[in-house]
């Protein structure tokens, strides 16, 4: 039995980095913590073009991605 915390040390094989496109949820509307990091994110960027309210779980979380790269987050 491993002595190492799941919570704290996810291991080599953690799905915390699953790809969007694997979610079993993916296709589910985005949450709305999403949608608001997202609105945020876009005006940060100049890019408000890219928020759209429609969008899906992974959707939304590639272009968070993207943009968070873009502003300088990641």
């Amino acid at each position: 039995m491993s002595n190492t915390n799941p919570k704290v040390d996810p291991g080599p094989h953690s799905n915390l980095e699953k790809d969007p496109d694997d979610w079993t949820t993916g296709d589910d509307p985005m949450t709305d913590a999403q949608a608001s990091y997202l609105k945020t994110l876009s005006e940060q960027a100049g890019k408000p073009e890219l928020f759209e309210d429609r969008l899906s779980k992974a959707e939304a979380s590639k272009r968070i991605d993207a943009l968070r790269e873009e502003v300088g987050l990641d």
